[in-house]
């Protein structure tokens, strides 16, 4: 099974190729719809944030009131990362056990949507990584229409992330989100079928024999760590920076 890992930048587009796909009957393992349901009213999660932070934090049905916690990680790093080494695992687990459900379906394909693929160093453990992309200009445009925001307020949220351009070193395959919905349906079709291709039919040897499908996973975690190994040697070069 090719497991392909869909990013992007905030206001880029990648939530609606995430809906093109799902619509196109694309097994989409999404991080944000598993963020929250780690988290839901007595799950292992809850319970350990409710420990440290505090029952103040829930809502009076007892679930979380994410408000008054993202006023407390965004103001202060410490809490912040307390608060991801409790979640983060909780939604790796859950986005495996997704994977593992497509697997056991008989899936060729399943894509996991994770606005930070890149940064959580979860690309490593896909086949295909695809960046959702679109000018900085017109992401800061779309930013400030879809939430109202002034110019200040948008750069000022597109700027403590990781940058789109950066992003897109790590593609395999980008979609450009610059022209009309057509043009997004066009690239987004070109994806599943390069993926069902990429596919092929050693999915099916996988799928009946499990340890060569568990190879072919060795053997993608080593390939990326040593392409990107030698992109980031190539960067570091005089005169390459």
């Amino acid at each position: 099974m090719l497991v392909v890992g869909l990013t992007g930048g905030i206001a880029t587009g990648k939530s609606t190729v995430s809906t093109l796909l799902r619509e196109r009957n694309v097994p989409i393992i999404d991080a944000d719809v598993l963020a929250r349901q780690v988290v839901a009213p007595g799950t292992p999660a809850l319970k350990r944030i409710t420990a440290h932070f505090g029952a103040n934090i829930l809502q009076p049905d007892g679930s979380l009131d994410r408000a008054k916690l993202g006023s407390i990680v965004f103001a202060d790093e410490t809490q912040r990362k307390k608060l991801n080494s409790i979640v983060h695992p909780a939604v790796r687990r859950a986005m495996l056990w997704g994977v593992v459900k497509c697997w056991v379906r008989g899936e060729r394909v399943c894509v996991l949507d994770v606005p930070l693929l890149i940064e959580g160093g979860l690309w490593k453990f896909v086949a295909h990584v695809v960046v959702v992309y679109c000018s900085p200009e017109l992401q800061l445009q779309r930013l400030m229409k879809r939430d109202s925001s002034s110019r200040e307020n948008a750069s000022a949220r597109l700027n403590a992330q990781l940058p789109i351009a950066e992003k897109v070193e790590y593609a395999d395959v980008v979609i450009d989100n610059s022209g009309s919905l057509h043009d997004l349906e066009a690239q987004v079709n070109s994806l599943i079928t390069k993926m069902h291709r990429r596919a092929g039919w050693t999915w099916t040897i996988g799928w009946l024999i499990p340890p060569i499908g568990l190879i072919s996973a060795a053997w993608t975690l080593v390939w990326r760590a040593v392409a990107r190994a030698r992109t980031t040697s190539i960067k570091q070069k005089p005169g390459l920076t």
